[in-house]
């Protein structure tokens, strides 16, 4: 067999008695969106993981209590998943035999579901439908020499998320231990026609470098996700609080981690905490769905969400942040409609020289339209749609103090 490097990272084992789960350290990943990698890992480290920043991923390494917290408590990434091996392969038979080594019945019971994604780029393996049925069959075959020359799985029980990921002949097989993206948060209860999703509203905020002692503003507020994700930092609330994970409906996942750390997670919010955070939004029923909204996340009281169109905004307070993702030309099917409320936010808002301002734009002539070069542009992607988040950073009052 042609020599390779297996990384088998940490596994669960249920004992002969059906038993006892050992625990041990896993290479791990969260996943998220291109050009945030950095955030995710300043998350991390703020967790206390050590992290290294890759492409679209930042790697760390946890126990099965650490991949439960980092589910609930990451606000920008979108999945976390165990590395389970990385190797060479150039050959289909490299990838099967590499993928069979693997003791996957130390993760999978007889009865677990075990879809296969894959992804491929610059590898001479391209072909996405055949990576996954070699996989599938791989996986299948050392279960069936495991489990007693079984050769059909009923895949009737909980689901175990295998992906393949090729990238210039190097493969890595994960597990991925979310489910649904984190960005399905659970408090939204409606939406309106192209909303923000909620960790990529997370992601601006901590762009802006807000804090609760400060006045936060979004004029444009749609369904009402930057102000309740806004409330969440300032309230220190886990934005996977209202969700389950994919790992806990495995059979050996210890459901006492998932009651424990919920339980801690709870006991970290901070309830004396004052907020100064403003929705607006000209549309009278997007106010009406974000207050739904923030009440399910249970945030509702810290918020003022008021139905008032960007020109009609005025304000006394001075080192406040607005962040804004106004409508794009594309999403309002009229460029000229959204070159004019870019002009009208200009107007309001260069004046406000104490406060900084994030706006989220498809609109390569934002800038012109708005009347000000931007302090700073930043790449993003919302969605698959290619954006820049404008920023104006405002030159705080420091006679101003904060109690």
């Amino acid at each position: 067999m042609k020599h390779f490097v297996l990384i088998l990272t940490a596994y669960f084992f249920l004992n002969e008695y059906g038993g006892s789960l050992i625990m041990e350290e896993y290479n791990l990943i969260a996943t998220c969106a291109s050009g945030i990698e950095a955030l995710v890992g300043n998350e991390l480290r703020h967790l206390g993981y050590e992290t290294q920043i890759e492409n679209g991923r930042a790697r760390f390494k946890g126990t099965f209590e650490d991949i439960f917290w980092t589910n609930m408590w990451l606000r920008t990434a979108d999945r976390i998943k165990i590395v389970l091996a990385e190797f060479e392969a150039k050959t289909f038979d490299d990838l099967f035999e590499q993928t069979k080594a693997i003791t996957w019945d130390q993760f999978l019971p007889m009865d677990a579901e075990f879809p296969v994604n894959a992804k491929s780029q610059k590898s001479t393996l391209h072909h996405v439908p055949s990576i996954q049925s070699i996989v599938k069959k791989a996986v299948v075959k050392q279960m069936s020499a495991a489990y007693h020359r079984r050769t059909k799985f009923p895949e009737s029980g909980a689901k175990f998320q295998i992906e393949a990921v090729l990238n210039k002949d190097h493969v890595m097989l994960l597990l991925d231990t979310t489910g649904d993206s984190l960005f399905k948060r659970g408090y939204r209860v409606e939406k309106g026609a192209a909303p923000l999703k909620e960790n990529m509203a997370a992601a601006l905020i901590l762009l802006a470098r807000w804090y609760p002692e400060m006045t936060f503003v979004d004029p444009v507020c749609g369904s009402g996700t930057l102000p309740i994700e806004a409330a969440l930092i300032g309230r220190n609330i886990a934005p996977g609080s209202w969700r389950s994970f994919a790992c806990e409906s495995w059979p050996l996942f210890p459901q006492e981690i998932a009651e424990k750390l919920r339980v801690k997670a709870k006991a970290a919010q901070n309830k004396e905490q004052q907020l100064d955070i403003h929705g607006y939004d000209i549309d009278e029923q997007m106010i009406s769905i974000s207050r739904l909204n923030a009440n399910k996340a249970g945030v509702l009281h810290d918020i003022e969400f008021k139905q008032l169109a960007v020109k009609d905004f005025k304000t006394t307070a001075k080192n406040g942040v607005i962040v804004a993702n106004p409508p794009y030309g594309v999403r309002l099917s009229d460029q000229k409609e959204a070159a004019k409320l870019y002009q009208q936010m200009g107007e309001l808002y260069r004046p406000l020289k104490t406060w900084s301002k994030y706006i989220l734009s498809s609109d390569l002539n934002f800038e012109k339209e708005y009347g000000q070069k931007a302090t700073k542009r930043r790449k993003l992607y919302n969605g698959a749609l290619r954006t820049d988040l404008f920023q104006y950073w405002g030159k705080k009052d420091r006679s101003i103090t904060t109690e």
